[in-house]
């Protein structure tokens, strides 16, 4: 009988590992090394693009006044009497949209999260979920004239036209709320499904009803995964520009009205290079420095989010 050779164990000299790479292997990592490079060089040219134009702009213009004056006026020439560069009209204005936007999506999409994860059946889930996902794949400038041709008519019968003009922040954060329902609700659906099973029977053991169990333990238990889905959606609600740009206007107003019309910075950068500003102008450059304002929001956002994560994880083995 022929003997066998002895197999590799944790002490021998013998390895498992190929001696050499294959050729199929090596020309993987390199296309997946590429396309990372790639990945990492785009993101660098727009940083410095955003960078270098809006250099130009203040050096022309002092960064107080930016971040301080009250109108933001940048079209015309620098020195002549109305012109003001003030950006909070434009921040405001954002911010405004992002609120409304938040108390639309954040309970509904947190209730539809939990109503996917803890009452529907696998059948109806399997329907619903990418129903419910096929909704951020509407293109905005379609959600923006919904904005503009059905919403703000509701609005302005249901209150008043005097309180509500045609344009306005409240029928654009109504409809941007909607937008990133799926983002709220699939993200934290997957949060809520990721609690193991041990916590919900704990809990019922305990004599906890089916909504005692989602308030009391499951929310906590996937905080960090809800509080990640709430600052993406409020990110991509702060980078949205279709729908702000049709139903909000393009009137920098630095006020709280939702009823009023209002810009945002999204919407002033495509208002900018719709035409109205020459390359190489100030009101040109000013696209770039409203630009780094957003990189810095939304980049600032993301930070906070891996924080939370961080902070709130909960680790189960």
């Amino acid at each position: 009988m022929s003997s066998l050779p002895p197999l590799a164990g944790p002490d021998s000299d013998v390895s498992l590992a190929p001696r050499s790479a294959r050729l199929g292997e090596r020309s993987i990592v390199g296309v997946l090394w590429v396309f990372a490079a790639i990945s990492i060089v785009t993101t660098l040219s727009i940083v410095f693009v955003l960078l270098e134009e809006g250099l130009h702009f203040f050096g022309q213009i002092s960064i107080v006044e930016f971040f301080t004056d009250t109108a933001w006026r940048p079209f015309g020439d620098l020195d002549s009497e109305g012109f003001r560069i003030g950006v909070l009209p434009l921040v405001s204005g954002t911010l405004l949209v992002t609120v409304i936007a938040l108390l639309v999506a954040v309970p509904l999409g947190l209730a539809s999260a939990a109503y996917l994860s803890e009452y529907a059946s696998a059948r109806v889930r399997g329907i619903l979920k990418p129903a419910l996902e096929v909704l951020a794949g509407i293109p905005t400038v379609v959600l923006g004239y919904f904005a503009l041709t059905l919403v703000t008519p509701a609005l302005r019968t249901v209150f008043s036209p005097e309180s509500i003009n045609i344009f306005n922040a409240l029928s654009a954060g109504l409809v941007v709320g909607v937008m990133i329902i799926p983002t709220v609700a699939s993200l934290s659906e997957d949060a809520l499904s990721a609690v193991p099973d041990g916590l919900r029977a704990a809990s019922y053991g305990m004599g906890a009803t089916k909504s005692v169990t989602i308030r009391k333990v499951l929310f906590p238990a996937a905080l960090s995964g809800i509080v990640s889905a709430i600052i993406l959606a409020m990110g991509r609600a702060i980078g949205e520009t279709m729908i702000v740009s049709v139903a909000a206007g393009n009137l920098p107003t630095l006020t709280v009205n939702p009823g009023s019309q209002i810009q945002t910075m999204t919407g002033y950068i495509v208002q900018a290079v719709g035409g109205e500003a020459s390359r190489g102008s100030l009101t040109y450059n000013s696209i770039f420095a409203v630009g780094i304002l957003l990189f810095v929001m939304t980049f600032t956002l993301n930070i906070i989010a891996n924080r939370i994560v961080r902070r709130f994880r909960e680790a189960y083995e």
